[in-house]
């Protein structure tokens, strides 16, 4: 399952991804990922979450390679019960427009290895589209 934090900048939408992750691996028996553009969050984060840092893999420029960077995150952990992936739009040159493909993408990744996707847009629901209707919004 996808679901999906929206806001413009400075929303909440960090502040409220950063609780919900807390809160899920307090209550979790698997593991809990969270991808970011950068360290700064990294002591926000209870220490059992595994932060992952963008800026240190810019190699990867396109949503094909982030998608594969997704598979690849998940052959190391079976375990892992949900990755949260703050500001999407700041990531690996993802755009607006890519959106609906590489949510639909996260999605079947999601059904086929049963992780949960918490995903934060930093955009307004009318310029992401119709597409927010096929995924849950938290906000």
């Amino acid at each position: 399952m996808v679901k999906l934090l929206i806001g413009h900048k400075g929303s909440g939408k960090t502040k409220s991804m950063i609780q919900l992750a807390n809160d899920r691996v307090a209550n979790s028996n698997g593991s809990v990922v969270f991808i970011n553009k950068n360290h700064r969050l990294m002591y926000d984060l209870q220490y059992r979450i595994r932060v992952v840092c963008m800026e240190e893999y810019e190699a990867i420029t396109n949503s094909d390679e982030y998608i594969g960077f997704l598979y690849g995150i998940i052959s190391s952990d079976h375990d892992i019960e949900v990755i949260f992936i703050d500001s999407i739009l700041k990531h690996a040159d993802v755009s607006i427009s890519d959106l609906p493909d590489f949510l639909e993408r996260v999605n079947d990744i999601s059904k086929k290895y049963e992780i949960e996707f918490i995903v934060s847009i930093s955009a307004s629901t009318e310029e992401i589209g119709d597409i927010i209707n096929k995924y849950e919004i938290l906000n």
